[in-house]
């Protein structure tokens, strides 16, 4: 189950259309790309309940044991977002969860917005900061409905988390995996220097095809019969 990225404001299913189709083809599996509403018109939470909502749907007809729930950026954080509303409502795990570059704190708190402002080829502070307004229409950026860094992380499936080195959201992702160990969940950090944010969903990059083999593997790994 895919969730792409954007900004929860941009892209869509063509825009991704490369990445989930490597993923489906190295893991020999099916893939379900989502079109979850987008801001302005739909502010938060119209985006969890959509992925939710697909979720649900998923699981009526496959084991949860036999489910991967992927994303890039802002679709990394609905990922994340998604899960702390399932356990919340008592639906049962995905085998795991990948995540590219996750967008996980719409309040930028971390240090890595500064630090790597002058690195990231993709992205500069203001650039978030204005795309969490269209997202967050009013809601605080701490809520963990939009910033699923400040959930709980207890009972999550296993994660695989991918950041550059040289992206302004690298804290996003070292926050979230070590808030993820601390709260006992089996939590794997992929960094790679000189990379651009989400580089894996660029399928055509060596490093990118290194990454998607990365990410079969662990999809094998956790997916009984794969």
């Amino acid at each position: 189950l895919y969730f792409h990225g954007g900004g929860y404001f941009s892209c869509g299913l063509d825009t991704h259309r490369p990445v989930v189709a490597s993923i489906s083809r190295r893991a020999q599996a099916r893939v379900l790309s989502v079109d979850y509403r987008l801001a302005p018109e739909h502010p938060c939470p119209a985006a969890v309940d959509d992925a939710l909502a697909w979720y649900r749907d998923v699981l009526s007809d496959t084991p949860a044991d036999q489910i991967v729930i992927a994303g890039d950026s802002a679709g990394g954080g609905l990922v994340m977002a998604c899960l702390q509303a399932a356990l919340q409502q008592g639906l049962p795990m995905p085998a795991g969860a990948v995540l590219f570059s996750p967008w996980v704190d719409l309040a930028s708190t971390g240090e890595s917005i500064n630090t790597q402002a002058h690195t990231d080829v993709m992205f500069n502070p203001e650039n978030l900061v204005d795309a969490a307004q269209f997202y967050l229409a009013g809601r605080s950026a701490t809520d963990p409905v939009a910033s699923p860094l400040y959930g709980d992380m207890a009972g999550l499936p296993p994660l695989l988390i991918f950041a550059s080195q040289s992206e302004i959201l690298l804290s996003d992702a070292t926050r979230l995996h070590d808030k993820a160990l601390a709260a006992g969940v089996s939590s794997q950090l992929v960094l790679q220097p000189n990379m651009p944010h989400v580089w894996p969903i660029m399928v055509m990059l060596p490093e990118a095809k290194v990454s998607l083999r990365q990410v079969a593997a662990f999809m094998r790994e956790r997916v009984p019969g794969l």
